[in-house]
């Protein structure tokens, strides 16, 4: 553990689904495109101060994250969910169940603004200024730097607080609903960019 982050090596700990009812998660890959660059690092925190970080050397013996993404019971908060649910799902092999996605909700409500970065969204709504230096790194290091590792952290603490704020906000424009449909729709969208093409719009003329 360091500065509240607890480095892990291809799963989380056993006990780390005890009393938990929502998780914030984030990925890290080689690269955006999914058919080429794989999965590094998968972060996660249950809304504290502590972050666990996953770097991953192999794929199959992730049991405990598994049986996280696919318990309907809790909510996986993604920002962006679209990329890294599919990245889980490609590299792990199940689908995420039960996922609200901070960027769809800040789309549906923040239609005054087109900036709906995590970057932006943290300035807008928590009034919280994310460094961002680490965008562009070697996620597949054997070993992290202290910058990759805060990095890592700033992008999984804050989503809880996020959603509390887009929740107000959804209810108030009365789309609650419409987002929750969305984020239903999220792992049919990820089935057709791994199935197509990320590019492709199946419901365009």
């Amino acid at each position: 553990m360091m500065n509240s982050i607890i480095l892990c090596k291809n799963d989380l700990p056993d006990d780390f689904l005890d009393d938990c009812t929502s998780v914030a998660i984030d990925t890290e890959a080689m690269g955006l495109c999914p058919y080429r660059d794989r999965l590094c690092l998968a972060q996660f925190c249950k809304g504290d101060d502590i972050s666990y970080l996953v770097q991953f050397r192999q794929f199959d013996k992730a049991s405990n994250i598994c049986k996280l993404l696919t318990n309907n019971n809790i909510v996986k908060i993604f920002h962006f969910a679209r990329f890294d649910v599919m990245m889980l799902y490609k590299y792990l092999g199940v689908m995420t169940q039960n996922i609200y996605c901070t960027k769809i909700a800040s789309k549906l409500v923040r239609t005054y603004t087109d900036k709906h970065s995590l970057k932006d969204l943290c300035k807008s709504l928590l009034n919280i200024e994310l460094a961002k230096t680490e965008t562009c790194t070697d996620w597949g290091a054997e070993e992290f730097t202290v910058a990759q590792l805060g990095y890592a952290k700033e992008d999984v603490i804050y989503l809880h607080k996020l959603k509390e704020k887009l929740d107000i906000l959804l209810l108030r424009e009365k789309r609650q609903p419409l987002a929750q449909n969305c984020f239903d729709f999220l792992p049919s969208r990820i089935i057709l960019d791994l199935t197509v093409n990320q590019e492709y719009d199946i419901f365009k003329h």
